[in-house]
């Protein structure tokens, strides 16, 4: 029977939740991102009191022993416990200030115990980050199955209306764990199912292919893309000579480092962004028929991106944003949410669907040609308490699978299998890391795994191995029908020992074109540009000129706009270019999504009519979406009436690339820091007009990034001082905020006003 963690909540309660977060009417009057439980006071308290519990938005893991079973002790039993300072034997202490001297102003003597323990576990806080997805941010949640998947795999977390609990991380690869978020990277999209059949890890990214076909590459691939190993630069970027090198050597390469170079690789949130597998997964029904499978993660917000020029800001303005964005998400109950789909294909002896080998991670199967079917909702809905124990410690591994669900003979898939619990041993301390409550499975352990470091579980009886009599033969074997995990008997060709590559293995550019051809002229544009940027900062010569050569087999419009960009000729194709049907569901533009979560920016000042302000306010947050209102300073717009306004940012602190919309107020007024020696944001202060530089600066970066910008009143006026033609698309002036409101939701269902800026002519 499967057992699952209540959700914290439904989706149905999202709005409530936004609105106790975020709304002046609210309980807590303020919006997410409060660090503690209660407000800080101004003086240091004084009274003993138990340690505060965890916010309402956050869980930690439930409480179960190190052999998998599960006590009635809460989550909070994990954390510290009483009133008074101790040491870590539990010795209450009255000082922490002072080592122990000879006198006040003598030496310090070796007796004091307290001070060699503090500074002795300082000293070894750190362990060693992951070699790659090293910056990573998570939560917990919960996973309802369809019952869709039910005639393919025997699965028991897969049948209908089971709900599983699941922990699920988001990640860039390259970067170090001090990295920007908003980096141009692949995404990890890994996900911890605690099923009571044992942990199941879905280890995937956001793009569906990879840079190689065979494990052996692997170190080669990171070793040429982090940083340079002499100057230790760059970081956490795929600009410079190595990694262009590298790719332009090794053509499997194309396809991945062409989604890279698309929008996809500058995501716009972690709750924005497709899930994949990767790699071919062969699922077990009942009866032990088998079905080829790949799986994706659809997000129901929709996939988005951001602008290249926003992700370089944001790195600099809020290097956390994808971690502030997914925290404070869930802590406003607008709880992200992604459905699991499969793409199911005969298990043949070929392992091929339509041409296409299901053994290579550097090729995918278009959804046209096989369908994504939904078989399960994840949402999550609850933040870690502790983001070293729970989401620096979580350990994922390919090969943590449970009955129905078997893996393929793709090469990529058998190093991975080895590598992550590998990487394991030295970064977690040893081999019991399964201990660590993250990763402790929901299902009984009785493993013969005996000693070790950090060995939590106090092991009984005499006989840790197999045949025994002394334990009365416990452990037993289990058969199928006691939930016994069996490798499916596939039947492997005669063959020799060989270092090849199947012939298929061999076109590494025929599914770049596909990719390419599938996206719209203005993603083909941003695929331009970041082609032409990251090439730009290339310094040899000869890698540039190599690059181009690759694109030349992949597009030759695509190839002849990067060589202008760069100053180069344009190498005609050695092959002719291969002949591929677009798969139109390759494109994130033309749909419209979701906008619960996102966020609108009302500018606003004490002379605006603040009476609206409130009304849209409540209007945003009814429609599961987050207002924030930009003033002159922060404190309350109103305070002298009854009904002030809250000021959640200021034209000092408020950046474009924070909102997915602007909202004018009127024009609002400079404020008293608007001039360059406080604020270099307001320049010279003169702007010519009675706004804000500040604003008008805001108000042209949102233009450029093709938002949506509205406004009532005199808003006009201040649009535009910024340069922004009121007639441009996605840019309203209404007669009242309502009107403008219902307008600026509108268009953020299509994410960005694209048709503001017409790409080129021969792009199409």
């Amino acid at each position: 029977m499967e057992k699952s963690r209540p959700a914290k909540g439904t989706v149905d309660k999202i709005v409530d939740k936004v609105v106790d977060a975020v709304s002046d009417g609210g309980p807590s009057n303020e919006i997410p991102g409060r660090p503690g439980r209660e407000p800080a006071p101004l003086e240091e308290p004084t009274e003993p009191r138990a340690p505060l519990p965890p916010k309402p938005d956050q869980a930690g893991p439930e409480v179960f022993t190190a052999t998998g079973r599960l006590t009635d002790v809460p989550p909070t039993a994990w954390a510290q416990g009483g009133e008074y300072l101790t040491t870590a034997q539990g010795l209450r202490l009255t000082d922490t200030d002072h080592s122990l001297k000879a006198g006040p102003r003598g030496p310090v003597l070796l007796q004091d115990h307290h001070l060699r323990e503090k500074i002795m576990h300082f000293d070894h806080e750190r362990i060693p980050e992951r070699v790659v997805h090293a910056r990573g941010a998570a939560a917990h949640g919960v996973f309802r199955a369809y019952g869709t998947a039910t005639t393919v795999t025997r699965a028991a977390f897969l049948a209908k209306d089971v709900e599983t609990p699941v922990f699920v991380r988001f990640s860039t690869v390259l970067g170090s764990r001090g990295s920007a978020d908003t980096v141009r990277d692949t995404r990890g999209f890994a996900t911890k199912f605690y099923t009571g059949e044992g942990v199941f890890d879905l280890v995937g990214n956001n793009i569906p292919v990879f840079f190689i076909q065979d494990a052996i590459k692997f170190p080669d691939v990171i070793h040429a893309g982090k940083p340079h190993p002499d100057r230790e630069i760059p970081q956490a970027q795929s600009a410079h000579d190595t990694f262009w090198d590298f790719v332009s050597l090794h053509t499997e390469a194309t396809h991945h480092t062409l989604w890279n170079m698309s929008d996809r690789g500058i995501a716009r949130s972690f709750r924005m962004m497709e899930g994949f597998g990767v790699h071919t997964f062969r699922l077990v029904d009942a009866k032990g028929a088998t079905t080829l499978v790949k799986f994706h993660w659809k997000p129901k917000a929709g996939v988005h991106s951001l602008t290249w020029e926003e992700a370089q800001l944001i790195n600099g303005m809020d290097p956390d944003f994808h971690r502030r964005d997914l925290a404070d998400a869930i802590e406003a109950g607008a709880y992200p949410q992604w459905e699991l789909g499969i793409q199911t294909f005969p298990d043949t002896p070929e392992q091929t669907f339509q041409g296409i080998d299901l053994l290579d991670p550097t090729k995918i199967v278009p959804e046209e040609l096989a369908p994504v079917q939904p078989i399960g909702l994840l949402t999550l809905n609850a933040n870690p308490v502790n983001f070293f124990a729970e989401t620096e410690q979580v350990a994922f591994h390919p090969g943590h699978l449970v009955p129905g669900i078997d893996i393929t003979d793709d090469p990529l898939l058998a190093g991975r299998l080895f590598s992550y619990l590998d990487t394991q041993i030295t970064r977690l301390g040893g081999p019991n890391f399964a201990q660590i409550p993250i990763n402790r499975p929901h299902a009984p352990i009785n493993d013969m795994l005996r000693d070790g470091f950090h060995q939590d579980a106090v092991h009984s009886g005499v006989a840790p191995y197999k045949p025994n009599s002394l334990d009365g033969g416990c452990p037993f074997f289990a058969g199928q029908s006691e939930g016994g995990y069996r490798e499916t008997p596939v039947r492997v060709p005669a063959a020799e020992k060989v270092r090849e590559a199947p012939a298929s293995y061999a076109d590494h550019f025929s599914q770049p074109r596909l990719f390419w051809l599938s996206l719209t002229p203005v993603e083909r544009e941003h695929v331009i540009a970041a082609y032409t940027f990251e090439l730009g900062k290339v310094y040899e010569q000869a890698i540039k000129e190599r690059a181009l050569r690759t694109l030349a087999e992949i597009d030759s419009y695509l190839c002849e706009q990067v060589a202008q960009g760069l100053g180069l000729p344009a190498p005609k194709p050695v092959n002719s270019l291969p002949s591929v049907e677009p798969s139109p569901a390759l494109s994130q533009l033309g749909r419209t999504w979701p906008t619960t979560g996102r966020i609108i920016g009302i500018v606003a000042d004490d002379g605006s009519d603040l009476e609206t302000v409130r009304t849209l306010r409540q209007a945003i947050l009814d429609g599961g979406m987050v207002p924030l209102v930009i003033a002159p300073a922060g404190g309350m717009l109103g305070a002298d009436g009854g009904d002030p306004v809250t000021v959640q940012r200021t034209f000092a602190t408020a950046r474009s690339v924070e909102f997915d919309a602007l909202l004018l107020a009127g024009t609002p007024a400079p404020g008293k820091d608007a001039y360059g020696a406080r604020d270099a944001k307001a320049g010279n202060g003169v702007t010519g007009t009675p706004t804000d530089p500040r604003v008008l600066l805001m108000l042209a970066e949102a233009f450029r990034h093709a938002k949506p910008l509205g406004g009532w009143a005199d808003a006009e006026q201040a649009l535009t001082a910024a340069g922004i033609d009121t007639a441009a698309p996605g840019v309203l002036v209404a007669e009242s905020g309502d009107a403008a409101l219902e307008e600026i939701v509108r268009l953020l269902g299509r994410h960005r006003v694209w048709d503001r800026f017409p790409p080129a002519v021969g792009i199409a």
